[in-house]
């Protein structure tokens, strides 16, 4: 079975406040399940989860989330609710990519790219920005994803063409799909003081130990592993790989502390280990 890869947000005590400022903002927010550690719902069918994991992360440009509004009112109305506390990073204004768009870093620190005239893809989507040393690398970066995932393909790479604002081989924009989800890349030459990290990192939902296998071994290939399941792979994005029975035993208040027990000491998570652990 193919779950859908959710995004994951990292917040100092701010999970459940930055939930509701979100409610708030867009039209179709839904509340899946809360406790003091995450708060999970969808923002526009996309899978959204807050984690309060403290102050050493820090949400940054590296990935941003693409915006589709239905009509000018509703990008006015997000722009204004966005910015408020922000930092814009483009001006909401006509682009020769799109009639309305602007990118704009809310008061938590997570970017949105906000666009009308959107052709192709989910309502809302991630979007990873390959700067630094991975500058140039978008491409590559994609076709990496695609031998990993299953359902996943090509929709569109950009470059940015000869007089274009960078490396004209690079990539402007790029759209491709993950298990039939939408996600989008970019390179830029530019000098940023951010890189990828644990501020927003995606989640891979496995119901065996073959896919927790498979897609641990094939993202930590050139990238790095990291403790209760987390990863970077060789670009340094972040990944959560769990099982799905996890969710099970951590709503469970009799079983959530033999199982954050249990993952605590893991770094790659082993089914049959955190089952011994909950049922024992």
């Amino acid at each position: 079975m193919s779950h859908p890869i959710m995004t994951c947000l990292w917040f100092d005590r701010q999970a459940k406040e930055a939930f509701t400022f979100y409610q708030s903002v867009f039209p179709d927010v839904q509340l899946i399940s809360e406790n003091p550690f995450t708060v999970n719902y969808t923002l526009a069918g996309k899978r959204f989860m807050h984690l309060n994991g403290g102050p050493e992360f820090k949400i940054n440009p590296s990935i941003s989330f693409y915006y589709n509004a239905a009509n000018e009112a509703e990008i006015d109305r997000i722009w204004a609710s966005l910015s408020e506390g922000g930092k814009v990073m483009m001006p909401l204004n006509a682009y020769p990519w799109s009639s309305k768009y602007g990118w704009v870093a809310d008061r938590y620190g997570v970017n949105w790219q906000l666009m009308l005239d959107h052709v192709s893809g989910d309502k809302v989507y991630p979007s990873m920005m390959f700067t630094g040393d991975n500058n140039g690398k978008a491409a590559a970066a994609i076709e990496f994803y695609n031998a990993i995932f299953p359902d996943a393909k090509t929709v569109r790479l950009s470059p940015y063409g000869e007089g274009g604002a960078d490396v004209a081989t690079h990539l402007n924009y790029a759209q491709f799909e993950l298990n039939n989800q939408t996600f989008g890349a970019m390179d830029s030459s530019h000098m940023h003081e951010f890189q990828f990290n644990e501020g927003v990192s995606h989640i891979v939902t496995c119901d065996t130990q073959a896919e927790i296998d498979h897609y641990w071994n094939s993202l930590t290939d050139g990238g790095s592993e990291g403790k209760c399941g987390w990863l970077k792979d060789k670009y340094g994005v972040s990944w959560q790989i769990v099982p799905s029975l996890l969710g099970k035993y951590m709503n469970n208040p009799a079983t959530a502390p033999k199982a954050t027990y249990a993952f605590l000491q893991m770094s790659k998570f082993i089914i049959a280990d955190l089952e011994k652990a909950c049922e024992n």
